[in-house]
């Protein structure tokens, strides 16, 4: 006889097997939702806004681009290329608040920010030029930041400026002045900074991160979002910032300690162009020189108090009074504070504060004979309510 096998598949061991193989144990507590389906549950929050001249007749295409980026520059077409050409240009933005997320497309141009567009212009913004194809040369103050694919320029709008880009795409990133307030001490040196280093280029990753997901943004999402991007723009900029800018931007070094100073006291009684001149220490003379660009410094207070009185009536948790308001923001007379505010806008207080109620809200009205809410300067004065 042969023996019987003893190990491990014997007849033993056949015979008390189950019939069937063990099943894994079962979980006893519910399966965590998949993060994507998390994620889809939150309804997006932003809308996007389209601008683009593809569907118009070829000799209509520049046109509708240079009235559309009008509040912004002033834009000419290379010399040897004629309108009747056709010019397809395009942007999508994003309205997220403190930030405006600007996808654009256009071919070849040149550009320009005069100061006379400055004294009739309520946009100061910082923007950030991060390009994907093509090229730039923008010059401030006879300095030229050259910028090319994969590249960052840090840039504001509150100074003049000329340049040419040619063929190109780019994200523009626009962000108010109140945003880097408190940087200041950063930014009075650094207008039309070309931003490179490590710092650099993970800001690049960022918005290379953000950008597929614009159409997919939460409402809590959004302000961290904002908040990230502020500081790493702040931390960019202090890496990048030019060992010999000191003697060079002077001006704007004071120009941003007089812009801080304004943004911290704007609704006290004794913000002066004297109080300002001595907080920052210079003569009154040199003061209204700094400010001659934005149509003078009390036209500058005045347009910082209806945008923020703007702000206030858009925020349905505020229930002041609209008198109080406009009492903030320096009028003691309704009347003329409903003027100011008309003109600065399009749309009264009356209409913001109702808009706000229903959570419809109000764009601010374009030029006449322009549809509401159609160029780039509207999208902008948007920018922060």
């Amino acid at each position: 006889m042969r023996d019987r096998p003893t190990g491990p598949g014997s007849e033993e061991d056949e015979a008390v097997a189950p019939a069937t193989q063990p099943q894994p144990e079962r979980r006893r507590w519910p399966r965590d939702a998949p993060i994507e389906a998390l994620r889809s549950a939150a309804s997006p929050a932003l809308t996007p806004l389209h601008f683009s001249t593809r569907n118009l007749r070829p000799d209509e295409q520049f046109q509708a681009w240079r009235a559309h980026m009008a509040p912004l520059v002033e834009v000419k077409l290379p010399d040897n290329i004629p309108p009747e050409d056709g010019f397809v240009a395009e942007q999508t933005a994003w309205h997220c608040g403190n930030l405006l997320i600007v996808q654009q497309r256009a071919p070849g141009h040149s550009y320009l920010r005069p100061q006379a567009m400055l004294r009739a212009s309520p946009i100061d913004h910082w923007y950030v030029e991060l390009l994907r194809s093509g090229m730039t040369w923008t010059e401030v103050d006879r300095r030229v930041a050259e910028n090319g694919p994969g590249r960052l320029v840090f840039r504001s709008l509150g100074y003049p400026f000329r340049g040419r880009t040619t063929a190109a795409e780019s994200v523009l990133l626009f962000m108010p002045y109140e945003l880097f307030a408190d940087d200041a001490a950063v930014f009075g040196e650094t207008n039309n900074l070309v931003l490179s280093g490590n710092l650099a280029d993970l800001l690049i990753n960022y918005i290379n991160g953000i950008e597929p997901r614009l159409d997919r943004l939460t409402a809590e999402e959004i302000p961290r979002i904002v908040h990230t991007v502020h500081d790493m723009v702040v931390a960019c900029v202090a890496s990048s910032a030019r060992p010999d800018a000191g003697g060079l931007q002077t001006n704007k070094g004071m120009m941003e300690r007089a812009h801080r100073y304004i943004h911290l006291n704007l609704h006290s009684a004794e913000l002066t162009p004297d109080a300002i001149a001595r907080a920052i220490g210079v003569s009154r003379t040199r003061l209204y020189q700094l400010f001659e660009a934005s149509g003078g410094v009390l036209n500058y207070i005045r347009r910082r108090r209806l945008q923020q009185a703007h702000a206030a009536l858009s925020d349905p948790a505020d229930s002041r009074p609209i008198a109080e308001i406009a009492e903030a923001a320096g009028f003691d007379v309704a009347a003329n504070f409903t003027r100011a505010f008309s003109h600065e806008f399009g749309v009264s207080p009356r209409e913001i504060r109702k808009a706000a109620a229903t959570e419809r809200p109000v764009a601010p009205a374009a030029p006449a004979g322009r549809h509401r809410g159609s160029t780039i300067g509207d999208w902008l004065k948007a920018l922060g309510n």
